[in-house]
């Protein structure tokens, strides 16, 4: 049978609220449990609000390459996409950071109480995941062969340390996310 409407399912832990949305004919090696457990570990980690929340949707290439070309203008797919709703600045000060995002007077996560903080969204080809590890192109090093199920959640955690303000387009920035990568996937 094929999947003809997307699926979205809601959960909440630790004071996040997530919604994971999948595209139909997209099957996740990952539970939504499992994602959601990876994306609260992310966010801790890259000091978001709390309560938060975020979205993530779960697609193919065709999609995504549709968004990385009107979102960031590059032509073909890639593997995950992340839309931040606070600029970098609203997040602490961190390794490798460019100092020219951090906010004057230090972050600022200004909300009505009570409320959460949408951080923002992530999109991860599942198809583009699959691949990558399959072919041992994954490990955002494009040499690591390991499950899809290590890719996809090694991209959700990639995706989510974007929406906390995390980048890798300086030297430092990229080691220092690199290595908060590697802890939050082994520990």
């Amino acid at each position: 049978m094929t999947d003809l409407a997307d699926r979205t399912a809601v959960r909440y832990l630790d004071g996040v609220r997530v919604s994971v949305t999948t595209r139909p004919g997209v099957r996740s090696p990952l539970s939504i449990a499992a994602l959601v457990r990876t994306i609260v570990r992310a966010l801790h980690a890259g000091h978001a609000p709390h309560p938060a929340s975020l979205d993530l949707i779960l697609t193919d290439d065709a999609e995504i390459e549709t968004l990385n070309e009107a979102h960031m203008g590059h032509e073909g797919p890639t593997d995950v996409l992340s839309f931040p709703m606070l600029p970098p600045g609203a997040y602490p000060a961190h390794a490798g950071q460019d100092p020219d995002v951090r906010a004057p007077g230090g972050p600022s996560f200004a909300t009505p109480p009570g409320t959460r903080t949408h951080i923002g969204d992530i999109v991860v080809s599942v198809e583009r995941a699959i691949e990558q590890a399959e072919q041992g192109r994954g490990g955002q090093t494009n040499d690591r062969r390991w499950s899809p199920a290590d890719e996809l959640r090694l991209l959700v955690t990639h995706g989510t340390l974007h929406l906390c303000g995390w980048d890798h387009a300086l030297p430092d920035e990229e080691a220092a996310m690199r290595a908060l990568e590697r802890e939050l996937l082994t520990g």
